[in-house]
């Protein structure tokens, strides 16, 4: 199979209503698929497995987990946490780029990718 590395600049992502917003970016996300991060609050790394433009859960989500009120017109993230068995859905504001350099453990690693060079996880085509 061919290698592809995922896009490593911003992704910018434009208005669902061309009308109300014009056509004018409403978010750019600082990180891709494949890229790892340090959650700032709560002090573990992951490895990007999904970007949304904005909050993609309900409110009743967001009034319950998102304590900290992150933005919810702002870019949020699906983590794949390292040394855990779990994912986590966390607002930008709260990640920062983890420069270990090291790869992460979890056993779900394989199903999103095949390699990971220079700190960062490779797909070998789209995920979704």
């Amino acid at each position: 199979g061919q290698e592809r590395r995922q896009h490593r600049g911003p992704l910018l992502y434009f208005a669902e209503d061309h009308t109300s917003m014009g056509a004018d970016v409403i978010a750019t996300a600082h990180f891709s698929i494949g890229d790892l991060v340090q959650h700032k609050l709560f002090d573990y790394r992951g490895v990007v497995i999904d970007v949304d433009p904005r909050l993609m859960l309900s409110d009743e989500w967001y009034e319950t987990v998102a304590r900290s009120r992150p933005p919810k017109d702002q870019p949020w993230y699906r983590v794949l946490v390292h040394n855990a068995i779990h994912e986590t859905y966390v607002a930008e504001r709260n990640l920062e780029a983890d420069t270990s350099g090291e790869p992460v453990r979890h056993p779900l690693i394989d199903a999103f990718f095949h390699n990971f060079t220079d700190g960062h996880y490779l797909t070998a085509g789209p995920i979704n």
